[in-house]
C-alpha cells in the first residue's frame, strides 16, 4: 500500500536553474542564489513497485457532539492527478482531541493492514451513514475499522531465529560476575521477543498493507515500532555479533542492501511511508562490522556496488551543499532532506497541529523540515529549532549536521576498505580521496579550535554566491551552531582525527566540561524543551559512539573516561530491567535507575538498540556488580 507522495527528481548534476522550492519560501529576496539552487519536480503520479498510491485519513473527535469528523488535509494540488480518490481511501486514523490527545499514536492506524483490497475498503467507507454535517457516530466508525482492518503489526510473524542459542558458546568471555551475567543472558534472549518475519500476503497484496516485504527475518526495536528501522539496526547487529547470530545479522544487512537496489537509498523504515526519506547512514558500518566477526567476503562483493549506490543518494541532489571556506577552498557537505512537504502520514494529526499557526505559503517548507529532522533519527530537538524551543520553528534543511557528515565520511572510509580488501584499487583510491576531502571539510567548516568540538553548521542565504549556476554559500564562523549537544562528538567516532592528533585532547577536554556529563550517561543537549532529544534524555546510540570515540581516540584520559560513561550506562540499565523488566527505547542521564521521555510518543521498550549497546559495552569492558552496578539511593555522584 503506496502512501501518496510527493516524489522529488534530483538532477544527476546536483543542480539546476531556477528553484521554486524550500529557499524561495524562506527567502524571496535572495533571487540570485535562489535561482541557482536546486529544483525539484513533483510527480503526484508515482507508481514504483506496481503499488497504488494511497493516502490517509485523519478523522477527529468534534468537541461539541459524541461523533467523528472527517478532517481533510489541503489536497488541492493532488488533484490534478485524478487520484484524489485514492488519496483520501486506505489507511484511517482516529484522533481523540477533546482535552488530552496523549494516548493517542496516529501511527497505529497507517499500520493496519486491510482486509479486503482498496477500492472495496473505498467504497464501504464512502458508504457509512453520516450526519447532516458529514459526521460519523463513534460507534459506526468502530465497526468499519474491525470489519475491514486487521490488527497493527498482524502482518509480521513472530519468528525463532535458526542461530539463537540460550547461552553461546564464546558469550560475553569478560562477564565473571554470575549476577552481570544473568541479567545479560536476559537481555540476550529479548532477541526471541523481538524477531519477526514479514507475512506471505504482505508481497501477494502489497495494496492492503504499508508494511513492505523483505527477503529475510528481522529484530524490530520494539512497541510500536513493529518494522526495521534503518540506523536502529546497526546497534541491534551490534548486539546479534555479541550473541553469535552471524546468520540473523547478515539477514538484516542483506534486507537493507535490498531496500538500496530497489529505492536506491535505505528507508527510514520498512513502510510504504517511509519511502520519502532515509535515517543516518550506517549500512556500510553494519558490513564492515559482519565482514570483521565472520570474514564473510560474498557479503562485501555484495554490498560494494549497493553501497556505492547509497553514497550516490547522500552525495547528490539536494542533500548535497557548496561552502567556500575562509581560505577560498570548495567543500561537498551533506543535510537532511526529505522528499516530502506535507505532514506525514504516521504523525499526521501532530504535524498538522505544529503547522496551525504557521502561514499556509511556508506549511510546505515547514512539513519539509519536519521530514528532514526525522530523517536525522533526531525528531524532535533543540538543534533543528531556529528559537531553540518551538517545533514550528524548525530548519532542518538549513543545516548541515557535524554528525551527517562524519556518517557520509565514515562510509566513505568503509567502502574504500571493502574495495581494498576485494582487490578494487580503483575504487578504493576514489574513496580514500573522498573520504580524505570531507575530512578536510568537516574540520574546516564545522570544528572550533577554541571549543575544541564539531557543530552544526547553519547556511547563511545573505551570505553566498552563484558560480555556474550553482549555488556558493560563504563560510562564516557566526554560523556554526554553538549549542552544547551530544552530536557535536560524534565525528571522533568515525575517525575524524587521526590517533595522535593533539585535538584529541581538545574534545576529550571540551566533553568534560559540556555539562553534557551526568551520573547515568550523556544528555543529549543542555536544553531543557520537552522535546525528546534534548535534556536530559540520553539515547543508548549516542552514549555508544561517544564511548567508542573515546576509546578509540589515543588518549589515556579519553580511555578513562570511556570506562566511566560505559560503567554508568550499564548500571543504569541494570537498575531499571532490575526495577520494570524491561529494556527501554532511552533514559534520564541525571538519575541511576532513570527513564526518558518527551516527544511526540510514550516510552518505549524492547529495545532494539538498547540491547545491542549493553551486550557491546559488556562485551567490551570487565565490569561486575561491584564496580557498582547498583546505587542504592537511586543516584550516583558525577
Amino acid at each position: 500500500m503506496k502512501v501518496l507522495s510527493a516524489k522529488l527528481f534530483y538532477p544527476t548534476n546536483g543542480h539546476c536553474e531556477g528553484s521554486d522550492t524550500d529557499d524561495l519560501l524562506r527567502r524571496s529576496n535572495e533571487t540570485q542564489c535562489i535561482q541557482a539552487d536546486l529544483e525539484l519536480g513533483l510527480n503526484l503520479n508515482s507508481s514504483e513497485n506496481g503499488n497504488a498510491d494511497v493516502g490517509t485519513f485523519i478523522l477527529g473527535r468534534n468537541m461539541h457532539h459524541d461523533c467523528l469528523s472527517v478532517i481533510q488535509p489541503d489536497i488541492d494540488h493532488y488533484e490534478s492527478t485524478g487520484d484524489k480518490e485514492a488519496y483520501m481511501a486506505s489507511a484511517t486514523a482516529l484522533t481523540t482531541l477533546g482535552n488530552d490527545s496523549s494516548s493517542f499514536d496516529p501511527k497505529t492506524y497507517v499500520d493496519l493492514p486491510l482486509r479486503f483490497p482498496l477500492h472495496r475498503t473505498t467504497s464501504a467507507f464512502h458508504s457509512l451513514p453520516r450526519s447532516a454535517s458529514g459526521a460519523l457516530s463513534v460507534e459506526t466508525f468502530k465497526k468499519f475499522i474491525e470489519d475491514y482492518f486487521f490488527e497493527a503489526g498482524s502482518d509480521l510473524v513472530e519468528y525463532t531465529p535458526l542461530d539463537y542459542e540460550a547461552e553461546p558458546v564464546g558469550f560475553l568471555p569478560h562477564v565473571k560476575d554470575q549476577g552481570l551475567r544473568s541479567w545479560a543472558l536476559k537481555v540476550h534472549a529479548i532477541w526471541l521477543e523481538l524477531a519477526r518475519e514479514v507475512a506471505h500476503n504482505v508481497e501477494d497484496e502489497p495494496d492492503q498493507h504499508t508494511l513492505l516485504p523483505l527477503p529475510n527475518p528481522v529484530i524490530v526495536p520494539g512497541s510500536r515500532f513493529r518494522e526495521v528501522y534503518y540506523w536502529d539496526s546497526y546497534w541491534i547487529i551490534r548486539g546479534l555479533l555479541v550473541s553469535k547470530m552471524f546468520h540473523t545479522a547478515k539477514g538484516m544487512v542483506q534486507n537493507l542492501l535490498y531496500l538500496v537496489k530497489l529505492y536506491g537509498f535505505v528507508l527510514n523504515g520498512a513502510r510504504a511511508y517511509y519511502e520519502n526519506r532515509s535515517q543516518p547512514p550506517l549500512l556500510s558500518a553494519m558490513v564492515r562490522e559482519l565482514f570483521i566477526a565472520t570474514n564473510d567476503t560474498e557479503l562485501l562483493q555484495e554490498a560494494l556496488p549497493v553501497l556505492i549506490e547509497e553514497h550516490k543518494y547522500w552525495t547528490s541532489g539536494p542533500k548535497q551543499v557548496t561552502v567556500l571556506d575562509e581560505k577560498g577552498r570548495k567543500h561537498s557537505l551533506c543535510r537532511y532532506y526529505a522528499n516530502w512537504k506535507a505532514p506525514r502520514p504516521e504523525s499526521f494529526t501532530i504535524d498538522m497541529q505544529v503547522a496551525g499557526g504557521v502561514v499556509k505559503n511556508k506549511q510546505e517548507l515547514l512539513y519539509l523540515d519536519i521530514a528532514s529532522a526525522a530523517e536525522s533519527g533526531w525528531d524532535f530537538g533543540s538543534r533543528w529549532l531556529r528559537d531553540e524551543e518551538n517545533l514550528s520553528t524548525l530548519f532542518t534543511s538549513s543545516i548541515l549536521p557535524a554528525d551527517l557528515n562524519a556518517y557520509v565520511f565514515q562510509m566513505e572510509m568503509n567502502i574504500a576498505y571493502i574495495a581494498k580488501v576485494l582487490g578494487n584499487q580503483n575504487v578504493a583510491a576514489k574513496f580514500s580521496k573522498a573520504a580524505q576531502a570531507r575530512r578536510l571539510a568537516i574540520n574546516s567548516i564545522m570544528w572550533n579550535d577554541d571549543m575544541g568540538q564539531w557543530f552544526d553548521y547553519k547556511l547563511d542565504f545573505q551570505h553566498c554566491e552563484v558560480q555556474r549556476n550553482k549555488t556558493i554559500y560563504l563560510w562564516n564562523e557566526d554560523n556554526q551552531r554553538k549549542i552544547s549537544s551530544a552530536s557535536n562528538f560524534v565525528p571522533l567516532w568515525s575517525g575524524n582525527l587521526k590517533s595522535g592528533d593533539p585535538r584529541v585532547d581538545k574534545v576529550v577536554e571540551a566533553l568534560t566540561h559540556s555539562g553534557l556529563l551526568f551520573p547515568a550517561g550523556v544528555a543529549t543537549s543542555s536544553k531543557k524543551t520537552g522535546q525528546q532529544w534534548d535534556f536530559p534524555n540520553a539515547w543508548p546510540p549516542l552514549q555508544h559512539m561517544i564511548i567508542e570515540g573515546l576509546f578509540f581516540s589515543g588518549s589515556d584520559e579519553g580511555r578513562c573516561l570511556a570506562r566511566t560513561i560505559a560503567q554508568r550506562w550499564i548500571q543504569t540499565n541494570y537498575v531499571v530491567f532490575s526495577k520494570t523488566g524491561h529494556m527501554l527505547e532511552k533514559y534520564d542521564a541525571t538519575v541511576c535507575g532513570g527513564t526518558g521521555g518527551g516527544g511526540e510518543y510514550k516510552l518505549q521498550t524492547g529495545f532494539g538498540w538498547s540491547n545491542g549497546v549493553v551486550l557491546s559495552l559488556l562485551n567490551h569492558f570487565e565490569l561486575s556488580l561491584s564496580d557498582p552496578i547498583t546505587c542504592p539511593d537511586g543516584k550516583l555522584s558525577q
